[in-house]
């Protein structure tokens, strides 16, 4: 509930901001600026972390569940603003380079997280039992809420261009008719949910259908007739916000089922893998999106011929080595991560492979991916392991290809259809319990259901070779302008 409270806040964000922006008649990001954007975004994060306080004191679980939607609510407009902002301080065909820079500092946070977490809720870093009380948790969001008011501050001070546009953008009553349409047919799925005995794995089929429906309807819509879509009236964009959905799905439900998996007797070992066990691969796997957004920021440091195909192999494993001794302090014994190694070289070819054209990368890693799924289903054992938590490696640079490519040519609706991109990180809350009610039948359990990442990737695969052709088509083909310098 705490993960679908949290998703769930980006879709609701993201479409009240589209819908707001409609009514009022003006994009709301292009009035305020794209750095206004994030301050504002990042002040709500605040609310929603001193709001956990009393939520704790009172012992409500429901008003917990409200206070991370309003600190997913800041994540939101963040998002909104930070994404287009990276892109449009550059060459927007190597945006997804200046992404991969942004998320190889997220994944770094989520690598550290848990120890500075551990430290204030038990007074280690190995998380050793000790009683954690309302006044640890009353400590930990004080500080939580005052690095986000740091940062706010910074960005207010700061010399960062504003990003405001004075560009004018009609009104967008088709597209706003269309998300409402998809918003209800969601809503009406979950009160069916909750009011019958329906089983939830077609609910959630359902779910997965009216999502992808109601894009493609639209997007054959608005080819008919684009006025009144906004930025919906752009392919890419409709295709990109699929592509999102899918791989944030993918990306989340990779680990959210994974301790389950962990502990099934038969398949790390005979009897199951204990709890206390388990954290160190699941380490591995959010350390993995740390090692290929590390190495796919080396694009934006300008480093040139043997320093830059140095840099491309030994950042990947100086990450690494950060993993390993997160696991180290938490006392974890790290030798039989060590072969993991094999799974990072793999990586690091399929990235010079993809010469950091964003079509060709995403095509590559996806193909990869859904290999690594295919084998993790196939085998047992730390095989299997290295194989999704390889998923890691490879999802670690899709978002800035599906998001560069899904806003590439938007012009003065970017702002717009970053919205609508960040709305669609909703495949978090929907894909997940998909794939762990599939694990739930009893002729499939949760080690087949992984046929359902598998099938994931491909779809993402499909997905890069339409939104290079809906580009091209539009003068825009983005892996050969990177092979010819940008330009």
């Amino acid at each position: 509930m705490i993960g679908s409270a949290f998703y769930i806040a980006y879709f609701v964000g993201s479409l009240a901001l589209f819908l707001a922006s409609n009514i009022l008649g003006y994009d709301i990001i292009n009035k305020i600026g794209y750095k206004k954007g994030i301050v504002y975004g990042l002040w709500i994060s605040v609310a929603g972390a001193l709001l956990i306080i009393p939520s704790a004191n009172a012992n409500s679980f429901p008003a917990i569940l409200a206070s991370f939607f309003v600190v997913a609510l800041g994540f939101s407009l963040q998002q909104t603003s930070a994404q287009p902002f990276a892109i449009s301080l550059g060459d927007p065909s190597t945006g997804s380079h200046r992404l991969n820079l942004g998320g190889s500092v997220n994944s770094f946070g989520t690598t550290l997280g848990p120890i500075i977490v551990s430290f204030f809720l038990f007074g280690s870093v190995g998380g050793d039992v000790k009683e954690v009380t309302v006044t640890n948790i009353n400590t930990l969001y004080m500080i939580v809420a005052a690095v986000f008011a740091a940062v706010a501050l910074f960005f207010t001070f700061s010399k960062l261009p504003s990003g405001i546009s004075e560009s004018k953008v009609e009104k967008e009553n088709k597209a706003s008719l269309s998300l409402l349409v998809m918003t209800g047919l969601i809503v009406a799925t979950i009160v069916v949910g909750i009011m019958t005995d329906v089983p939830k794995f077609p609910l959630l089929v359902a779910i997965i259908l009216a999502v992808v429906l109601v894009l493609l309807i639209s997007n054959k819509s608005a080819i008919s007739n684009n006025e009144g879509w906004g930025a919906m009236k752009y392919p890419q964009l409709i295709y990109g916000m699929l592509g999102i959905f899918v791989y944030v799905g993918v990306e989340v439900t990779i680990d959210n089922n994974f301790g389950a998996l962990l502990k099934t007797p038969g398949y790390f070992n005979e009897m199951g893998l204990d709890e206390s066990k388990i954290s160190k691969y699941v380490s591995l796997y959010w350390g993995s999106l740390m090692i290929g957004r590390w190495t796919g920021a080396v694009s934006v440091f300008n480093l040139k011929g043997m320093a830059k195909t140095i840099a491309m192999i030994v950042v990947p494993f100086i990450a690494f080595a950060v993993i390993l001794f997160v696991n180290f302090l938490y006392g974890n014994d790290i030798n039989d991560l060590l072969l993991y190694s094999i799974c990072i070289l793999i990586a690091i070819g399929a990235f010079f492979y993809g010469q950091e054209k964003p079509v060709k990368t995403l095509i590559t890693v996806s193909v990869l991916a859904m290999v690594s799924m295919v084998i993790g289903v196939l085998t047992t054992g730390l095989l299997s392991v290295y194989a999704f938590m390889a998923g890691g490696l490879f999802c670690s640079v899709m978002w800035p290809c599906i998001f560069s490519l899904g806003v590439g040519g938007l012009g003065k609706y970017t702002s717009q259809g970053s919205a609508l991109l960040i709305m669609m990180i909703l495949g978090g809350a929907i894909i997940p319990p998909f794939q762990g009610t599939l694990g739930d039948i009893g002729t499939i359990g949760i080690h087949y259901s992984y046929i359902i990442a598998a099938v994931c990737f491909g779809i993402l695969a499909l997905i890069a070779l339409k939104l290079k052709s809906i580009l091209k088509a539009q003068g825009l083909d983005f892996d050969n302008q990177i092979a010819g310098g940008g330009h």
